[in-house]
């Protein structure tokens, strides 16, 4: 290798480091190294997860309606909308309000979707069904644990059970489903396009890739293939174009200080950089937890 191709490479690397750190440190306070710091990252002070936030366009007709901690989707077409992620179901009173002060009808919910099944995300699918009459889809991996949330003994509803590559179309609006598994063995990543300013950007709503604190990677009985889940996890999220990058925590792609730059240039929310930077920071988690946990019972 040349002189100047050292130096060419050694600046690119630098230029991605610099990147991960202004990314990390303005968006989040660190860059998170550990499944508690990731999780502490995403979810915030506890007491504070339903703390409402200013719904608000991001692009074409993508809206976040969700509180701060938790990510809301609305995606508003001619045929009516699209909400992604119930959460919790005491959450979904701070869903509604956002998509009333907006200026929608929360009644004009016609498909509800979720990212995967923890409690945080799709608990409460049941009411938003009961206020909407929402037609509720979920990925089949999924499926056995949606059915075990059930909020005031609550069956879970399930109006369409989805596959990885699926599409979901209302009034010429197309999601598509992506399998991204290893979070929870359903975990969905969904993909749509957005126009906006004469150009069609690709948005990507990321499920999950985040491995919580004390899973079990290595000799887990209940999810045996979960370390391979997560490894075709993260190849999955590489293939896929992103312009704007989106996700089930607002903290994984830097919502508040993407908000605080709304009006002030071009539209923050267009960020490939930050979702090649979310990737890395969740591989680099995974890595790290596999490789102590394989430690621990001697596989290393």
């Amino acid at each position: 290798m040349s002189c100047m191709e050292v130096v060419c490479c050694w600046s690119m690397w630098l230029s991605k480091l610099t990147l991960l750190l202004v990314f990390g440190v303005l968006c989040f306070g660190q860059i998170p190294m550990t499944p508690e710091q990731l999780i502490a990252r995403n979810l915030g002070p506890r007491d504070e997860v339903n703390k409402p936030f200013p719904p608000h366009k991001i692009i074409g007709n993508i809206y976040f309606v969700g509180p701060q901690a938790l990510g809301s989707f609305l995606i508003v077409t001619p045929a009516g909308m699209i909400l992604i992620n119930s959460d919790y179901e005491a959450t979904v009173p701070v869903v509604k309000a956002a998509v009333e002060k907006l200026g929608f009808k929360f009644t004009d919910i016609k498909i509800l979707l979720g990212s995967h099944a923890h409690g945080d995300h799709m608990e409460g699918d049941a009411m938003v069904k009961e206020l909407s009459g929402a037609q509720v889809m979920a990925m089949a991996e999924d499926v056995p644990a949606l059915q075990a949330i059930r909020p005031g003994n609550k069956a879970h509803p399930i109006d369409r059970i989805l596959h990885d590559g699926d599409q979901v179309t209302l009034g010429g609006t197309t999601l598509t489903a992506h399998l991204t598994p290893g979070h929870t063995k359903g975990c969905t990543t969904w993909t749509l396009k957005a126009e906006e300013g004469g150009k069609s950007w690709d948005v990507v709503i990321v499920g999950s890739a985040g491995v919580n604190p004390g899973v079990k990677l290595v000799n887990n009985a209940e999810y045996p293939q979960i370390a391979d889940d997560f490894i075709h996890t993260f190849k999955t999220l590489r293939s896929l174009h992103c312009d704007v990058p989106l996700g089930s925590h607002p903290g994984m792609y830097g919502m508040a200080a993407k908000y605080a730059m709304i009006g002030k240039g071009p539209n923050p929310y267009i960020d490939p950089e930050g979702y090649q930077i979310e990737i890395d920071t969740n591989d680099a988690v995974f890595y790290r937890t596999l490789a102590a946990q394989k430690k621990a019972a001697g596989l290393n």
